[in-house]
């Protein structure tokens, strides 16, 4: 089967649908201990998830997703010639893979927060609401699913919620840029980028290559699924703030050379659009404040070439050279904060533990994700900077730099330390509703 049309009644709403603002959330990763006790989790979750047909009215509640690793597949007897038919990435595990993706030193796996990279982990279960008290209905009914079933273990939790701010730990808004999909019924938010095809964020449906993307089997299993990439992401938001300081001869400049490192102000403002000063109307209006691409602004005196949401998404910066298909590369992000915020002002770190819960939808890990991450964010290649990584988010050890261009003299930061250090993370792959009846109804 090989119909264009999404079908909206198959697909978990959290591939499609963006989280609600403000949100609150939890997500849970299981262990299954018994196989039968695995297939009647998956039978009772079904029940739970929501398709991509639920609507998006906050009077809905919560919006459960699913999802399991190569090792949950194998506990619940996923026989082995489908099993291999999965992405090499899954099946080989985030872990395994740390070193290519730059999750090294203190982000390397010896020194990730347990279970999180272990063959421990089988199910990962993400609940998101608008509020806490519907959250903690919708949680309440996925605990129920795994409670009674000795042979299922709930080994970890992590509770998110928006921040009051509505801003990440480092202080800029967050949630703005994801791509549309074609079929999903979701308006863009920058008009001047169409929909991706279906097929680059759901399998069974033709990507921007127009073809359709390997697919596991059978096809009830890998139709309308997707890849899910977790992670944890601490942020050191002290360190993050006394580099500032220290580079800045006052405020106003710390918050330039801040907006430089990432491509927006706070306020969410891109560069690309107000390149002197912040505009905080622009950045509070989903209308505006991703309507722009980067093609008149080559050199990056507006908005930095290597600034991270620049090299996150190149837009059509890349598209005189036609090196790369940026589209190629696009997914879906999910970004959700964990901790207190660190008080306004403060440099020492508490020692609290704060940061992002990064998820990533898509129909290929390698072209996707670890591209983005290894290409774009951990290099600097591609932006003319061989010897630079991202500013905020690359795999910088306290000698990595930053350029941002300027007439008659480019600056250069030098001296970047890391910024984020990865706690864990894991390779998921959310099935369609179909899949989650056929997975819970294996007999094998």
């Amino acid at each position: 089967m090989e119909s264009n049309s999404l079908e909206l009644d198959d697909i978990q709403s959290g591939a499609l649908h963006e989280r609600p603002t403000p949100y609150v959330g939890t997500y849970l990763l299981l262990r299954i201990d018994d196989r039968a006790a695995g297939r009647e989790l998956v039978r009772r979750l079904h029940g739970l998830v929501d398709s991509g047909k639920t609507s998006q009215d906050p009077a809905h509640g919560a919006w459960i997703t699913a999802a399991f690793t190569y090792q949950g597949l194998e506990a619940l007897g996923v026989p082995q010639d489908s099993l291999d038919s999965f992405a090499p990435e899954f099946r080989q595990g985030m872990a395994a893979r740390a070193a290519e993706l730059g999750d090294v030193g203190q982000s390397s796996p010896p020194n990730w927060e347990k279970p999180l990279g272990t063959p421990d982990v089988h199910v990962a279960l993400g609940v998101l609401s608008s509020d806490q008290a519907r959250l903690d209905a919708a949680a309440e009914r996925a605990r129920r699913a795994h409670r009674e079933l000795t042979g299922v273990e709930l080994i970890w939790r992590q509770d998110c919620y928006q921040l009051p701010t509505g801003r990440t730990s480092f202080g800029f808004k967050d949630g703005i840029g994801q791509p549309s999909v074609e079929g999903s019924g979701l308006p863009p938010s920058n008009p001047k980028e169409k929909p991706l095809k279906a097929g680059a964020i759901v399998l069974g449906y033709p990507d921007e290559t127009g073809e359709l993307p390997p697919m596991p089997s059978p096809d009830v299993l890998g139709r309308n699924g997707t890849y899910v990439v977790f992670r944890k992401l601490h942020t050191k938001v002290a360190a993050y703030r006394r580099y500032l300081r220290d580079k800045a001869a006052s405020r106003e400049e710390e918050a330039l050379l801040g907006a430089k490192m990432v491509g927006r102000w706070q306020s969410g403002a891109p560069l690309a659009l107000a390149p002197d000063a912040d505009d905080p109307k622009l950045g509070a209006d989903p209308q505006r404040n991703n309507d722009f691409l980067y093609g008149d602004d080559l050199r990056g005196l507006k908005c930095p070439a290597g600034a991270h949401s620049r090299r996150a998404n190149p837009r059509d910066a890349l598209d005189g050279d036609g090196s790369v298909d940026v589209r190629l590369h696009r997914m879906i992000r999910r970004g959700t904060s964990y901790g207190p915020m660190l008080p306004d002002g403060e440099l020492e770190d508490d020692g609290v533990d704060r940061g992002i819960v990064f998820v990533f939808a898509g129909a290929h890990l390698k072209r996707q994700f670890e591209f983005v991450k290894t290409q774009w964010l951990n290099d600097g290649i591609f932006v003319g900077a061989p010897l630079e990584k991202d500013p905020l988010v690359g795999t910088n050890d306290g000698s990595g730099r930053f350029t941002i261009p300027e007439v008659p003299i480019r600056r250069r930061l030098q001296d970047l330390p890391p910024f984020v250090v990865t706690r864990g993370g894991e390779y998921c792959f959310a099935p369609g509703l179909r899949a989650l009846r056929w997975l819970a109804e294996l007999d094998t």
